[in-house]
């Protein structure tokens, strides 16, 4: 489960929302069966492509990279990305696979909404 640290109150609504959408994405690519019980290489993880796209599925990189991304930046109390926008690579990336991906897409987008200041 993703925790969120005590931050000051004009960041705990936003923060709750994003540990609720991590949390769910988190969910849905276990119930997807997309979650790996193996790590990616240390080489594939050290990739400067955008999501590692040219060395990871993007589901081991929502898993591998994002996830724990967050969760230090939340756990640290660092700040956090001012634009985020995961899900149109989703829709690319998630286009021919066979499952439903309809919940998953939802949640990235609930977490991209997130970081939106409009």
């Amino acid at each position: 489960m993703l925790r969120s640290r005590h931050i000051p109150d004009t960041g705990v609504m936003m923060t709750q929302h994003i540990v609720a959408a991590l949390t769910e994405i988190k969910t849905e690519l276990i119930a997807l069966e997309l979650w790996s019980s193996l790590p990616p290489s240390p080489e594939a993880l050290a990739s400067t492509a955008p999501f590692c796209c040219d060395t990871l599925p993007f589901e081991q990189w929502l898993q591998f990279v994002l996830l724990p991304r967050m969760q230090a930046l939340l756990d640290g109390g660092h700040p956090l990305p001012t634009k985020v926008s995961i899900l149109p690579m989703a829709e690319v990336a998630f286009a021919d696979y066979s499952q439903d991906m309809r919940l998953l897409m939802y949640w990235l987008g609930r977490f991209d909404a997130c970081f939106q200041t409009d």
